[in-house]
């Protein structure tokens, strides 16, 4: 280290087996990573730095990537009326609200959710809009905008979706490929909301092919054990040479399967590269209502899927509405949550929990999620000393940076004494 750098973090941890480092950073990018030793050379560049930031011996890491959450119907719990609590009455409330959103109504609601979510420390995250008759292109529109306004501190993807159907709709299907023509990253699907599944699956892979993009499906949200969608978008995906290019979410189905039928069906995940994102929040709550008594959880067990190959992520999916009426954007909770409804002890098992919103997320959106020498400078740094701390105690992000730049910070909390 023989010049002067943009920035250092001193005595950062990398993970739960280090010593404390020092990263200097140059142009974005990370120059160097070496131990925090202190001698002569070192107190001259800390002394010639920039800036130097103290990670006081505390964790730093990629950050947090959501690879699936809906910021255009967030925050609109005030809108909408639960009784039941079930998945058809959020469809349909949220339906009804749909019909008054404007183009600066979504921006604001989904401007302080991606704020929420930079100080959460999420670094990327993938974003479904509703593209369809009711909306129109208005919610688009606005994420279009709020993509653009934060990418300074995260890397938002949109998928235009389409949530109520498609076969007995053309002009969704228009409106669909209009966003997809004018920034949409790729497109979504959800065949149980469809008069016809099977149609609405060919129909989503149709429209990807035609524009090139990746494709992401709401699947199987029931305790239905019978009647899964993945045989049909497993043979698709294979059929059409998608293979990584394709990933579902809640899939609650497969919670209710017996033990060989859920290894038939995370074999044909694994075979066709498909990820699986769980929704712990959403799908704890939207499931189970006819229960009376020994409520089923209604989430998928991951990492059981995980042994299988397959690539899993754990993300948000709702903020405040009736699909999810609570939610702070918070990954280190939403991790936190899934490892104790599957009931994970381990620390090897919370470290794979670590990798569902970190490692594995990043892949899915082809994001980089590592800390080397070359490495975009991007990381945060969280209260905690390694990688299963944080997901154990849900630790508090406290500065973020992206590309070098210092996009966030929070407060360490303090005690006084007297």
């Amino acid at each position: 280290m023989n010049r002067a750098y943009d920035l250092i973090i001193k005595n950062a941890i990398l993970n739960k087996n280090s010593a404390p480092v020092d990263i200097a950073v140059t142009d974005g990018t990370i120059a160097s990573i070496s131990l925090s030793s202190n001698n002569e050379k070192r107190i001259q560049y800390l002394k010639d730095a920039q800036t130097v930031y103290n990670a006081e011996d505390n964790f730093l890491c990629s950050g947090f990537f959501e690879s699936h959450i809906h910021l255009d119907k967030a925050c609109i719990l005030e809108r909408c009326e639960i009784k039941k609590g079930d998945l058809d009455e959020a469809v349909e409330e949220t339906g009804k609200a749909k019909e008054n959103f404007t183009e600066k109504d979504v921006f604001e609601r989904a401007s302080g959710v991606i704020e929420m979510a930079i100080k959460k420390g999420t670094m990327g995250l993938r974003t479904f809009v509703e593209t369809d008759l009711k909306t129109e292109l208005r919610s688009f529109e606005a994420i279009k905008r709020v993509k653009n306004k934060y990418a300074f501190a995260i890397d938002i993807e949109i998928c235009a979706f389409a949530q109520e159907g498609l076969t007995n709709s053309s002009e969704t299907q228009k409106l669909l490929k209009q966003a997809l023509s004018n920034g949409a990253d790729l497109i979504g699907g959800c065949p149980y909301k469809d008069i016809d599944p099977v149609k609405h699956i060919e129909m989503i892979f149709d429209m990807a092919q035609e524009f090139d993009v990746n494709v992401d499906f709401h699947l199987d949200f029931d305790l239905d054990p019978n009647n899964s969608s993945i045989p049909k978008i497993s043979e698709e995906t294979i059929k059409r040479n998608y293979k990584g290019r394709v990933s579902i979410g809640h899939v609650t189905k497969i919670s209710a399967m017996p033990k060989e039928k859920r290894k038939k069906m995370a074999l044909l995940l694994s075979n066709a590269e498909i990820t699986l994102t769980v929704l712990p929040a959403t799908d704890i709550f939207l499931n189970g209502r006819d229960y009376d008594t020994l409520i089923p959880r209604g989430m998928v067990n991951a990492n059981e899927l995980k042994t299988f190959g397959v690539n899993t992520t754990i993300s948000s999916n709702n903020i405040l509405n009736a699909f999810t009426p609570y939610g702070d954007t918070s990954l280190a909770r939403m991790a936190n949550m899934y490892a104790n409804i599957t009931q994970l002890a381990k620390d090897e098992e919370i470290q794979e929990v670590y990798k569902m919103v970190t490692d594995n997320a990043a892949a899915l959106l082809s994001l980089p999620c590592t800390i080397e020498v070359g490495a975009p400078a991007t990381f945060i740094i969280l209260e905690a000393k390694n990688e299963i701390d944080a997901i154990r105690t849900i630790s508090q992000p406290l500065v973020g940076f992206k590309n070098g730049r210092k996009t966030f910070s929070n407060d360490k909390a303090k005690i006084y004494f007297e």
